[in-house]
């Protein structure tokens, strides 16, 4: 399931909410073509891996955050694993890639040890 977060403070409260748990956000916006195609999958990977806490953000809505982290272009994704943000883009790319090529029937996130 994908939470929506509205501001600062559901986002301190979902991470903190996350404990170890991997967190995956997603900041889009309403009006964004490629947010609507990407969504499907975001959304399948959010029933498929219920260890990893996904959420939405939408940058109209919630000026300050995209502003905190830095958004430039939507869709960007962001994790964040005990509260602190990682940097995990090229696996989540890969998973959503394959995904979407066809070459994978579900997508995966490939446990390669880097956090």
């Amino acid at each position: 399931m994908v939470q929506n977060i509205r501001d600062m403070d559901e986002l301190k409260a979902f991470l903190k909410a996350a404990g170890n748990k991997l967190v995956v956000i997603e900041f889009s916006a309403k009006w964004c073509g490629p947010c609507k195609k990407i969504y499907p999958v975001f959304h399948a990977m959010s029933v498929q891996y219920r260890s990893v806490m996904f959420a939405n953000v939408d940058v109209d809505n919630a000026r300050e955050l995209a502003q905190t982290y830095h958004i430039k272009a939507v869709p960007t994704f962001q994790m964040f694993k005990q509260t602190k943000k990682v940097t995990l883009f090229s696996r989540i790319k890969r998973a959503i890639c394959c995904y979407r090529s066809g070459s994978l029937s579900e997508p995966y996130l490939a446990d390669d040890g880097n956090e």
